[in-house]
């Protein structure tokens, strides 16, 4: 038999050489030894001799018994955080869809109206809620507009026409008309959702189609939205607006020129992978415009559950695509940041503020020029007729037409004033004119996104009575919660 200080070192404490006996302690002590087991003979770990009952106890008495804390970590409230955030990002997902939808629809008769006291005259008073356009528009260039491309063609003759043979089926009469005051969405009901809009809910419906749980290559997806994108511009009949913005012109004017234009997800990738490169170094200002936010929205909104950087590098792949402009990126990162961290539940306020002092935006004078606005703006009673008029010069003057760097900074003023009353700021953003539908879009988004973290949302009159696009949208909703 072992004598006790064979097991024991000077200082009383289990000798490393006697490991076995260790791990005897530390099994007492967690409760995977019974007590009881302790009057039973052990063996040593070298010797195999039997170890008395009365060496044990002495060795317990001797050792020194740390009570170390054990680390229970909760699954159930772990994985029940986990069903919280997700349930509030999906939630903003929906508002910011709601937001981006009602926003377009409420600037819809209104759109470019670039002296916004037009509106008041032409509609017997600042807009409430929707609206019918009217027949003429104080402001229209659309007969300016080339139909065979992008940009301005003139009066006259024209070329070969995309509009009213490849894409806008019997609109061309429209564009062609003698009467210059033709209105950019003659003919279209109150609550309607202009193109672009409609193209972005296109690629909802594909998203929720092809890749409901965001699983898909963001490659194969970009494929099957473009396949979509194509067979509805093509298709007569798809919606009921009259105008296409340029880069809607631009690529189908190059997509028809080609001997058997591409159709398919494949063939049109590769296509306009080249198209991209083609371009580089081509520079179209029409393309660099603020309507390129709304197409991007989806692709931010499909990919808000993912990394910041994954989400913005595939929301800049596919508007790369159809807007083959390599000065438009910073625009689009900017912007896919921003919304992607209010889907997550950043405050709108905070953010816009990081943002609005971005060197693609004017640096730190424009940041200046916004939080001076802001401040002028709070010298009138929230909801009056002055403080409206503070915000129609503020976008006058920050940028109220599309070209994106005046355009974005139009709609981070607005998002500031109105990052706590996100139903006001809609029609705030359709009373100030000016490239409303596209900057309100893009606004609605934020808004929606941020109240539905504030335990706000979307006015529900606004959401009964949108037009065009709620029974598609409704049904892309519903897909999204059953996924839940």
């Amino acid at each position: 038999m072992h004598s006790i200080a064979h097991f024991l070192d000077e200082s009383g404490t289990i000798s490393p050489e006697r490991n076995w006996r260790q791990c005897c302690v530390a099994r007492v002590r967690t409760g995977f030894i019974k007590r009881k087991h302790l009057n039973e003979p052990m063996l040593t770990a070298k010797t195999g001799t039997t170890v008395s009952s009365l060496v044990t106890v002495v060795l317990l008495s001797r050792v020194q018994v740390i009570q170390t804390p054990r680390i229970v970590r909760n699954k159930h409230t772990t994985d029940q955080k986990s069903e919280i955030l997700t349930m509030n990002i999906q939630k903003a997902k929906e508002e910011a869809l709601w937001g981006m939808f009602i926003a377009d629809a409420l600037a819809m008769p209104v759109h470019w109206y670039y002296n916004p006291d037009d509106i008041k005259d032409g509609y017997g008073g600042w807009l409430t809620g929707y609206r019918e356009p009217e027949k003429n528009h104080p402001s229209s260039i659309l007969t300016l507009s080339a139909v065979d491309g992008s940009g301005r063609s003139g009066w006259g003759s024209k070329t070969k026409p995309v509009i009213g043979h490849v894409i806008l089926h019997n609109k061309l009469k429209y564009w062609t008309s003698r009467d210059q005051s033709v209105h950019y969405h003659q003919g279209m009901k109150a609550g309607d959702s202009t193109l672009n809009s409609l193209t972005a809910l296109e690629c909802l419906k594909t998203m929720s189609r092809v890749d409901p749980n965001s699983i898909m290559p963001s490659r194969d997806l970009r494929g099957l939205v473009l396949e979509d994108y194509v067979k509805f511009m093509t298709t007569p009949g798809t919606h009921n607006d009259t105008y296409a913005e340029s880069f809607h012109r631009s690529f189908f004017k190059d997509w028809v020129l080609e001997n058997q234009p591409p159709k398919t997800a494949e063939d049109l990738l590769v296509w306009t992978e080249n198209r991209f490169k083609s371009k580089s170094g081509h520079s179209d200002s029409q393309l660099i415009v603020i309507g390129a936010l709304v197409p991007a929205v989806p692709w931010v909104v499909h990919y808000a559950d993912k990394p910041e950087d994954d989400c913005v590098k595939a929301t800049i792949d596919i508007i790369k695509l159809t807007h083959p402009e390599e000065s438009m990126i910073p625009y689009i990162e900017i912007y896919a940041r921003l919304l992607h961290r209010v889907l997550n539940g950043k405050d709108l306020t905070e953010e816009v503020k990081n943002f609005i002092g971005h060197k693609k935006l004017g640096g730190s004078p424009k940041r200046k020029i916004v939080e001076t606005l802001v401040e002028k703006a709070k010298e009138y009673p929230f909801g009056s007729e002055k403080r409206l008029q503070i915000y129609q010069m503020a976008t006058g003057r920050l940028g109220s037409a599309c070209y994106i760097e005046g355009a974005l900074s139009s709609m981070m003023f607005l998002a500031l004033e109105f990052a706590d009353h996100p139903n006001e700021g809609l029609l705030a953003n359709a009373n100030c004119g000016g490239e409303n539908c596209h900057r309100g879009a893009a606004l609605g988004a934020l808004l929606g996104a941020s109240a539905s973290w504030k335990g706000k949302q979307i006015s529900d009159k606004y959401k009964e009575h949108l037009g065009s696009a709620k029974p598609q949208l409704v049904q892309i909703l519903d897909a999204m919660q059953s996924k839940m």
